[in-house]
Protein backbone atom coordinates (compact mmCIF):
# COMPACT_ATOMS: atom_id res chain seq x y z
CA UNK A 1 0.00 0.00 0.00
CA UNK A 2 1.95 2.98 -1.32
CA UNK A 3 -0.16 5.65 0.35
CA UNK A 4 -3.48 5.77 2.09
CA UNK A 5 -6.19 7.07 -0.22
CA UNK A 6 -8.95 9.38 0.96
CA UNK A 7 -12.21 10.46 -0.62
CA UNK A 8 -12.22 13.60 -2.76
CA UNK A 9 -14.62 16.31 -1.63
CA UNK A 10 -18.11 15.63 -2.99
CA UNK A 11 -20.48 18.59 -3.05
CA UNK A 12 -24.07 19.27 -4.00
CA UNK A 13 -25.67 16.07 -2.79
CA UNK A 14 -29.39 16.73 -2.57
CA UNK A 15 -30.88 15.35 0.62
CA UNK A 16 -34.46 14.09 0.47
CA UNK A 17 -35.89 14.24 3.95
CA UNK A 18 -39.24 12.69 4.72
CA UNK A 19 -41.19 13.56 7.85
CA UNK A 20 -39.99 11.11 10.50
CA UNK A 21 -40.57 10.72 14.23
CA UNK A 22 -37.71 13.11 15.03
CA UNK A 23 -37.51 15.26 11.90
CA UNK A 24 -38.65 18.32 13.91
CA UNK A 25 -35.50 18.23 16.11
CA UNK A 26 -33.06 21.05 15.24
CA UNK A 27 -30.79 20.94 18.34
CA UNK A 28 -30.88 20.61 22.14
CA UNK A 29 -32.66 23.94 22.72
CA UNK A 30 -30.07 25.39 25.15
CA UNK A 31 -29.00 28.99 25.64
CA UNK A 32 -25.35 30.18 25.95
CA UNK A 33 -25.25 29.33 29.67
CA UNK A 34 -26.43 25.75 28.92
CA UNK A 35 -29.84 26.42 30.49
CA UNK A 36 -32.64 24.54 28.75
CA UNK A 37 -35.34 26.72 27.19
CA UNK A 38 -38.94 25.54 27.73
CA UNK A 39 -39.58 25.09 23.98
CA UNK A 40 -36.73 25.50 21.51
CA UNK A 41 -35.34 23.79 18.39
CA UNK A 42 -38.14 21.20 18.52
CA UNK A 43 -37.27 20.12 22.09
CA UNK A 44 -39.83 20.25 24.92
CA UNK A 45 -39.32 19.48 28.64
CA UNK A 46 -36.57 17.10 29.88
CA UNK A 47 -34.63 20.17 31.10
CA UNK A 48 -32.18 18.26 33.35
CA UNK A 49 -31.42 15.64 30.69
CA UNK A 50 -30.90 18.32 28.01
CA UNK A 51 -28.65 20.35 30.31
CA UNK A 52 -26.53 17.24 31.02
CA UNK A 53 -26.35 16.47 27.28
CA UNK A 54 -25.29 20.10 26.68
CA UNK A 55 -22.37 19.78 29.14
CA UNK A 56 -21.20 16.61 27.33
CA UNK A 57 -21.60 18.41 24.00
CA UNK A 58 -19.32 21.26 25.14
CA UNK A 59 -16.68 18.73 26.24
CA UNK A 60 -16.89 16.97 22.84
CA UNK A 61 -16.50 20.29 20.99
CA UNK A 62 -13.53 21.27 23.16
CA UNK A 63 -11.92 17.84 22.55
CA UNK A 64 -11.80 17.18 26.31
CA UNK A 65 -13.75 13.93 26.24
CA UNK A 66 -13.12 10.76 24.26
CA UNK A 67 -13.44 7.06 24.93
CA UNK A 68 -16.32 7.73 27.35
CA UNK A 69 -19.81 6.30 27.35
CA UNK A 70 -23.10 7.98 28.27
CA UNK A 71 -26.30 6.09 29.05
CA UNK A 72 -29.73 7.64 28.37
CA UNK A 73 -32.15 5.71 30.58
CA UNK A 74 -35.90 6.22 30.92
CA UNK A 75 -39.37 4.94 30.09
CA UNK A 76 -40.45 4.42 26.46
CA UNK A 77 -41.54 7.69 24.83
CA UNK A 78 -39.58 10.04 27.10
CA UNK A 79 -37.34 11.52 24.39
CA UNK A 80 -34.10 9.49 24.63
CA UNK A 81 -33.62 9.23 20.86
CA UNK A 82 -34.73 12.89 20.51
CA UNK A 83 -31.88 13.99 22.85
CA UNK A 84 -29.36 11.92 20.84
CA UNK A 85 -30.69 13.48 17.60
CA UNK A 86 -30.47 16.94 19.19
CA UNK A 87 -26.81 16.26 20.07
CA UNK A 88 -26.12 15.21 16.48
CA UNK A 89 -27.69 18.40 15.07
CA UNK A 90 -25.89 20.63 17.62
CA UNK A 91 -22.50 19.05 16.80
CA UNK A 92 -22.78 20.19 13.18
CA UNK A 93 -21.63 18.65 9.90
CA UNK A 94 -17.93 18.31 10.75
CA UNK A 95 -18.28 16.02 13.77
CA UNK A 96 -19.09 12.43 12.72
CA UNK A 97 -22.29 11.01 14.21
CA UNK A 98 -23.04 7.30 13.63
CA UNK A 99 -26.39 5.87 14.67
CA UNK A 100 -27.44 2.23 14.97
CA UNK A 101 -29.90 -0.05 16.75
CA UNK A 102 -28.35 -2.86 18.80
CA UNK A 103 -30.44 -5.50 17.00
CA UNK A 104 -28.72 -4.57 13.68
CA UNK A 105 -25.60 -6.44 14.79
CA UNK A 106 -27.40 -9.77 14.67
CA UNK A 107 -28.73 -9.33 11.13
CA UNK A 108 -25.55 -8.24 9.32
CA UNK A 109 -23.54 -10.65 7.18
CA UNK A 110 -20.45 -10.27 9.34
CA UNK A 111 -19.31 -11.01 12.87
CA UNK A 112 -20.71 -8.91 15.73
CA UNK A 113 -17.28 -7.56 16.68
CA UNK A 114 -16.56 -6.53 13.05
CA UNK A 115 -19.92 -4.71 12.86
CA UNK A 116 -19.14 -2.89 16.14
CA UNK A 117 -15.60 -2.03 14.95
CA UNK A 118 -17.03 -0.55 11.73
CA UNK A 119 -19.58 1.44 13.78
CA UNK A 120 -16.78 2.77 16.02
CA UNK A 121 -14.66 3.81 13.03
CA UNK A 122 -17.65 5.53 11.36
CA UNK A 123 -17.76 7.78 14.44
CA UNK A 124 -14.10 8.88 14.22
CA UNK A 125 -13.25 11.60 11.72
CA UNK A 126 -9.90 12.57 10.23
CA UNK A 127 -9.55 16.24 9.30
CA UNK A 128 -7.04 16.26 6.43
CA UNK A 129 -5.40 19.55 5.40
CA UNK A 130 -3.90 20.06 1.97
CA UNK A 131 -2.74 23.08 0.00
CA UNK A 132 -4.02 23.62 -3.52
CA UNK A 133 -3.44 26.30 -6.14
CA UNK A 134 -6.57 28.12 -7.24
CA UNK A 135 -7.55 30.95 -9.56
CA UNK A 136 -10.16 33.20 -7.92
CA UNK A 137 -11.76 36.21 -9.55
CA UNK A 138 -14.83 37.97 -10.91
CA UNK A 139 -15.88 37.03 -14.45
CA UNK A 140 -15.76 40.13 -16.67
CA UNK A 141 -16.53 38.44 -19.99
CA UNK A 142 -16.88 34.95 -21.50
CA UNK A 143 -16.33 34.41 -25.22
CA UNK A 144 -17.06 30.98 -26.69
CA UNK A 145 -16.31 30.28 -30.39
CA UNK A 146 -18.60 27.59 -31.73
CA UNK A 147 -17.48 25.96 -35.01
CA UNK A 148 -19.70 26.77 -38.00
CA UNK A 149 -20.09 23.10 -38.94
CA UNK A 150 -21.29 20.41 -36.57
CA UNK A 151 -18.19 18.34 -37.26
CA UNK A 152 -15.40 17.19 -35.02
CA UNK A 153 -14.01 20.71 -34.41
CA UNK A 154 -13.80 21.45 -30.69
CA UNK A 155 -15.19 24.59 -29.07
CA UNK A 156 -12.67 27.20 -28.00
CA UNK A 157 -13.05 30.35 -25.97
CA UNK A 158 -11.68 32.95 -23.61
CA UNK A 159 -12.65 34.07 -20.12
CA UNK A 160 -11.62 37.40 -18.59
CA UNK A 161 -11.19 37.33 -14.80
CA UNK A 162 -10.38 40.24 -12.52
CA UNK A 163 -9.61 41.07 -8.90
CA UNK A 164 -9.49 44.54 -7.33
CA UNK A 165 -5.87 44.80 -8.48
CA UNK A 166 -5.51 42.96 -11.80
CA UNK A 167 -7.30 41.52 -14.82
CA UNK A 168 -6.23 38.53 -17.00
CA UNK A 169 -7.56 36.69 -20.05
CA UNK A 170 -7.42 32.87 -19.99
CA UNK A 171 -7.85 30.54 -22.98
CA UNK A 172 -10.50 27.86 -22.52
CA UNK A 173 -10.48 24.30 -23.78
CA UNK A 174 -13.46 22.00 -24.43
CA UNK A 175 -13.64 20.61 -20.85
CA UNK A 176 -13.46 24.04 -19.19
CA UNK A 177 -16.20 25.39 -21.48
CA UNK A 178 -18.43 22.45 -20.51
CA UNK A 179 -17.71 23.06 -16.80
CA UNK A 180 -18.58 26.78 -17.13
CA UNK A 181 -21.82 25.94 -18.93
CA UNK A 182 -22.71 23.28 -16.36
CA UNK A 183 -22.21 25.77 -13.50
CA UNK A 184 -24.20 28.40 -15.51
CA UNK A 185 -21.37 30.92 -15.04
CA UNK A 186 -22.01 34.38 -16.50
CA UNK A 187 -20.40 37.83 -16.38
CA UNK A 188 -20.52 39.23 -12.84
CA UNK A 189 -20.12 35.85 -11.08
CA UNK A 190 -17.22 35.31 -8.67
CA UNK A 191 -15.68 31.87 -9.32
CA UNK A 192 -12.76 29.71 -8.21
CA UNK A 193 -10.92 27.28 -10.51
CA UNK A 194 -8.85 24.47 -8.94
CA UNK A 195 -5.66 24.31 -11.05
CA UNK A 196 -5.00 20.63 -10.27
CA UNK A 197 -8.45 19.22 -11.09
CA UNK A 198 -9.90 22.04 -13.20
CA UNK A 199 -13.04 22.05 -11.02
CA UNK A 200 -15.04 25.28 -11.11
CA UNK A 201 -16.98 26.52 -8.05
CA UNK A 202 -19.34 29.48 -8.16
CA UNK A 203 -19.06 31.59 -4.97
CA UNK A 204 -21.84 34.07 -5.84
CA UNK A 205 -22.55 37.33 -7.69
CA UNK A 206 -20.33 40.37 -7.33
CA UNK A 207 -21.75 43.29 -5.30
CA UNK A 208 -21.04 45.48 -8.34
CA UNK A 209 -23.87 43.63 -10.15
CA UNK A 210 -26.38 43.91 -7.30
CA UNK A 211 -28.53 46.34 -9.31
CA UNK A 212 -28.99 43.97 -12.27
CA UNK A 213 -32.49 43.02 -11.11
CA UNK A 214 -33.35 40.89 -14.13
CA UNK A 215 -30.22 38.74 -13.81
CA UNK A 216 -30.89 37.26 -10.38
CA UNK A 217 -33.35 35.22 -8.35
CA UNK A 218 -34.40 35.63 -4.69
CA UNK A 219 -31.72 33.17 -3.51
CA UNK A 220 -28.80 35.01 -5.15
CA UNK A 221 -25.77 35.33 -2.86
CA UNK A 222 -23.62 38.45 -3.20
CA UNK A 223 -19.86 38.42 -2.49
CA UNK A 224 -17.06 40.97 -2.66
CA UNK A 225 -14.75 41.06 -5.67
CA UNK A 226 -11.57 39.14 -4.59
CA UNK A 227 -8.50 41.14 -3.60
CA UNK A 228 -4.83 40.62 -4.49
CA UNK A 229 -3.58 38.28 -7.20
CA UNK A 230 -5.75 35.95 -9.28
CA UNK A 231 -3.61 32.88 -8.50
CA UNK A 232 -3.58 31.91 -4.82
CA UNK A 233 -2.55 29.04 -2.58
CA UNK A 234 -5.45 27.87 -0.46
CA UNK A 235 -5.62 25.35 2.39
CA UNK A 236 -8.46 22.89 1.81
CA UNK A 237 -9.79 20.80 4.68
CA UNK A 238 -11.55 17.46 4.09
CA UNK A 239 -13.22 15.51 6.89
CA UNK A 240 -13.49 11.77 6.24
CA UNK A 241 -14.21 8.97 8.70
CA UNK A 242 -11.74 6.18 9.45
CA UNK A 243 -14.30 3.68 8.13
CA UNK A 244 -14.41 5.47 4.75
CA UNK A 245 -10.60 5.30 4.52
CA UNK A 246 -10.80 1.57 5.49
CA UNK A 247 -13.30 0.84 2.68
CA UNK A 248 -11.38 2.84 0.06
CA UNK A 249 -8.14 0.98 0.81
CA UNK A 250 -9.63 -2.50 1.17
CA UNK A 251 -11.60 -2.59 -2.10
CA UNK A 252 -10.26 -2.61 -5.65
CA UNK A 253 -12.84 -0.07 -6.87
CA UNK A 254 -11.59 2.57 -4.38
CA UNK A 255 -14.03 5.16 -3.08
CA UNK A 256 -16.81 3.86 -5.38
CA UNK A 257 -17.09 0.97 -2.88
CA UNK A 258 -18.69 3.47 -0.47
CA UNK A 259 -21.68 3.77 -2.82
CA UNK A 260 -21.99 0.00 -3.31
CA UNK A 261 -23.10 -0.34 0.33
CA UNK A 262 -21.77 -3.89 0.81
CA UNK A 263 -18.46 -3.15 2.56
CA UNK A 264 -18.00 -6.67 3.99
CA UNK A 265 -15.33 -7.51 6.57
CA UNK A 266 -12.13 -5.47 6.52
CA UNK A 267 -8.82 -7.15 7.35
CA UNK A 268 -7.01 -6.13 10.55
CA UNK A 269 -3.74 -5.52 8.61
CA UNK A 270 -5.48 -2.83 6.47
CA UNK A 271 -6.69 -1.06 9.61
CA UNK A 272 -3.25 -1.25 11.23
CA UNK A 273 -1.63 0.32 8.15
CA UNK A 274 -4.27 3.09 8.08
CA UNK A 275 -3.87 3.81 11.83
CA UNK A 276 -0.09 4.01 11.29
CA UNK A 277 -0.47 6.36 8.33
CA UNK A 278 -2.97 8.60 10.19
CA UNK A 279 -0.57 8.76 13.19
CA UNK A 280 2.20 9.79 10.74
CA UNK A 281 -0.04 12.54 9.27
CA UNK A 282 -0.82 13.81 12.78
CA UNK A 283 2.90 14.09 13.61
CA UNK A 284 3.53 15.99 10.35
CA UNK A 285 0.59 18.34 11.09
CA UNK A 286 -1.27 17.22 7.95
CA UNK A 287 -4.25 15.76 9.82
CA UNK A 288 -6.20 15.93 13.10
CA UNK A 289 -8.43 13.34 14.71
CA UNK A 290 -12.05 14.41 15.26
CA UNK A 291 -13.66 12.09 17.87
CA UNK A 292 -17.34 11.84 16.97
CA UNK A 293 -20.37 10.22 18.58
CA UNK A 294 -21.64 6.66 18.21
CA UNK A 295 -25.29 6.29 19.29
CA UNK A 296 -26.54 2.74 20.02
CA UNK A 297 -30.30 2.53 20.62
CA UNK A 298 -31.99 -0.36 22.51
CA UNK A 299 -28.60 -1.33 23.99
CA UNK A 300 -30.16 -4.11 26.14
CA UNK A 301 -30.38 -6.13 22.89
CA UNK A 302 -26.56 -6.54 22.85
CA UNK A 303 -25.21 -9.80 24.28
CA UNK A 304 -22.38 -10.42 26.76
CA UNK A 305 -19.77 -10.76 23.96
CA UNK A 306 -20.68 -7.32 22.56
CA UNK A 307 -20.54 -5.75 26.04
CA UNK A 308 -17.07 -7.18 26.72
CA UNK A 309 -15.94 -5.88 23.29
CA UNK A 310 -17.36 -2.40 24.13
CA UNK A 311 -15.45 -2.44 27.43
CA UNK A 312 -12.20 -3.10 25.59
CA UNK A 313 -12.92 -0.76 22.66
CA UNK A 314 -13.57 2.22 24.96
CA UNK A 315 -9.98 1.95 26.25
CA UNK A 316 -8.57 2.28 22.73
CA UNK A 317 -6.71 5.46 21.81
CA UNK A 318 -8.99 6.00 18.79
CA UNK A 319 -12.37 5.74 20.53
CA UNK A 320 -15.41 7.98 19.94
CA UNK A 321 -17.93 9.10 22.58
CA UNK A 322 -20.47 6.28 22.86
CA UNK A 323 -24.06 7.27 23.71
CA UNK A 324 -26.33 4.34 24.48
CA UNK A 325 -30.06 4.30 25.26
CA UNK A 326 -32.35 1.76 26.92
CA UNK A 327 -35.86 1.66 28.38
CA UNK A 328 -35.34 -1.49 30.48
CA UNK A 329 -35.16 -1.70 34.28
CA UNK A 330 -33.56 -4.72 35.99
CA UNK A 331 -33.44 -7.40 33.33
CA UNK A 332 -31.33 -10.33 32.10
CA UNK A 333 -28.07 -9.65 30.27
CA UNK A 334 -28.55 -11.27 26.87
CA UNK A 335 -26.55 -14.50 26.58
CA UNK A 336 -26.45 -15.11 30.37
CA UNK A 337 -28.82 -15.94 33.23
CA UNK A 338 -27.65 -12.96 35.31
CA UNK A 339 -29.89 -9.98 35.97
CA UNK A 340 -28.48 -6.46 35.96
CA UNK A 341 -29.76 -2.85 35.88
CA UNK A 342 -30.76 -1.91 32.28
CA UNK A 343 -29.51 -5.34 31.08
CA UNK A 344 -25.91 -4.00 31.07
CA UNK A 345 -23.03 -5.74 32.94
CA UNK A 346 -21.95 -3.97 36.17
CA UNK A 347 -18.34 -3.42 34.99
CA UNK A 348 -19.61 -1.46 31.96
CA UNK A 349 -22.22 0.40 34.03
CA UNK A 350 -19.37 1.70 36.23
CA UNK A 351 -17.87 3.48 33.21
CA UNK A 352 -21.11 5.19 32.19
CA UNK A 353 -22.34 8.70 32.87
CA UNK A 354 -26.09 8.11 33.28
CA UNK A 355 -28.64 10.70 32.11
CA UNK A 356 -32.22 10.03 33.21
CA UNK A 357 -35.34 11.01 31.24
CA UNK A 358 -38.68 11.52 33.00
CA UNK A 359 -42.28 11.19 31.71
CA UNK A 360 -43.76 14.31 30.11
CA UNK A 361 -46.41 16.41 31.89
CA UNK A 362 -49.75 17.18 30.16
CA UNK A 363 -48.62 20.75 29.34
CA UNK A 364 -45.47 19.39 27.67
CA UNK A 365 -47.49 16.81 25.74
CA UNK A 366 -49.70 19.61 24.41
CA UNK A 367 -46.63 21.53 23.21
CA UNK A 368 -45.30 18.38 21.49
CA UNK A 369 -48.68 17.91 19.73
CA UNK A 370 -48.45 21.54 18.48
CA UNK A 371 -44.91 21.00 17.15
CA UNK A 372 -45.80 17.72 15.41
CA UNK A 373 -48.92 19.24 13.79
CA UNK A 374 -46.77 22.04 12.41
CA UNK A 375 -44.09 19.57 11.22
CA UNK A 376 -46.67 17.35 9.47
CA UNK A 377 -48.48 20.42 8.05
CA UNK A 378 -51.79 19.52 9.70
CA UNK A 379 -54.35 22.20 10.65
CA UNK A 380 -56.09 21.09 13.86
CA UNK A 381 -58.62 22.74 16.17
CA UNK A 382 -57.66 23.43 19.82
CA UNK A 383 -60.32 20.96 21.04
CA UNK A 384 -58.85 18.19 18.86
CA UNK A 385 -55.36 18.98 20.20
CA UNK A 386 -56.67 18.81 23.78
CA UNK A 387 -58.19 15.39 23.03
CA UNK A 388 -54.91 14.16 21.51
CA UNK A 389 -53.05 15.40 24.62
CA UNK A 390 -55.48 13.45 26.85
CA UNK A 391 -55.02 10.33 24.70
CA UNK A 392 -51.23 10.78 24.92
CA UNK A 393 -51.28 11.03 28.74
CA UNK A 394 -53.58 7.99 29.14
CA UNK A 395 -51.97 5.71 26.52
CA UNK A 396 -48.57 6.73 25.13
CA UNK A 397 -47.03 9.73 23.38
CA UNK A 398 -46.08 7.62 20.34
CA UNK A 399 -49.67 6.42 19.86
CA UNK A 400 -50.99 10.00 20.05
CA UNK A 401 -48.40 11.17 17.47
CA UNK A 402 -49.47 8.42 15.06
CA UNK A 403 -53.10 9.59 15.24
CA UNK A 404 -52.23 13.04 13.81
CA UNK A 405 -51.81 11.95 10.17
CA UNK A 406 -54.61 9.35 10.28
CA UNK A 407 -57.02 11.99 11.71
CA UNK A 408 -55.91 14.41 8.97
CA UNK A 409 -56.71 11.84 6.25
CA UNK A 410 -60.15 11.23 7.79
CA UNK A 411 -60.80 15.01 7.84
CA UNK A 412 -59.64 15.24 4.22
CA UNK A 413 -62.23 12.66 3.17
CA UNK A 414 -65.04 14.87 4.45
CA UNK A 415 -63.33 17.86 2.75
CA UNK A 416 -62.73 19.69 6.04
CA UNK A 417 -60.10 22.44 6.31
CA UNK A 418 -59.19 21.50 9.91
CA UNK A 419 -59.00 18.29 11.91
CA UNK A 420 -61.77 18.28 14.54
CA UNK A 421 -62.63 16.18 17.61
CA UNK A 422 -64.80 13.78 15.56
CA UNK A 423 -61.84 12.99 13.23
CA UNK A 424 -59.54 12.21 16.18
CA UNK A 425 -62.35 10.13 17.77
CA UNK A 426 -62.86 8.17 14.53
CA UNK A 427 -59.10 7.57 14.26
CA UNK A 428 -59.01 6.48 17.95
CA UNK A 429 -61.75 3.91 17.30
CA UNK A 430 -60.11 2.60 14.09
CA UNK A 431 -56.61 2.13 15.55
CA UNK A 432 -56.40 0.61 19.02
CA UNK A 433 -53.60 1.27 21.51
CA UNK A 434 -51.66 -1.44 23.40
CA UNK A 435 -53.94 -1.37 26.49
CA UNK A 436 -57.16 -1.91 24.49
CA UNK A 437 -55.49 -4.54 22.31
CA UNK A 438 -54.29 -6.42 25.43
CA UNK A 439 -57.75 -6.15 27.01
CA UNK A 440 -59.29 -7.63 23.85
CA UNK A 441 -56.83 -10.57 23.92
CA UNK A 442 -57.55 -11.27 27.61
CA UNK A 443 -61.31 -11.29 26.95
CA UNK A 444 -61.06 -13.61 23.95
CA UNK A 445 -57.95 -15.62 24.96
CA UNK A 446 -59.85 -18.93 24.81
CA UNK A 447 -60.40 -18.40 21.07
CA UNK A 448 -56.70 -17.80 20.31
Amino acid sequence: MAGVKTTPEIKEITKIERIGAHSHIRGLGLDDTLEARAVSQGMVGQKDARRAAGVILKMIQAGQIAGRAILLAGQPGTGKTAIAMGMAKALGEETPFAMMAASELFSLEMSKTEALTQAFRKAIGVRIKEETEIIEGEVVEIEIDRPATTGSAAKTGKVTLKTTEMETIYDLGQKMIESLQKEKVQAGDVITIDKASGRISKLGRSFARSRDYDAMGPATKFVQCPEGELQKRKEVVHVVTLHEIDVINSRSQGFLALFAGDTGEIRAEVREQIDGKVAEWREEGKADIVPGVLFIDEVHMLDIECFSFLNRALENELAPIVVIATNRGITKIRGTNYKSPHGIPIDLLDRLLIIQTKPYSEEELRLIVDIRCEEEDVEMTDDAKELLTKIGSETSLRYAMQLITSSYLIAKRRKAAEVDIEDVGKSYSLFVDVKRSTQFLIEYQDQY
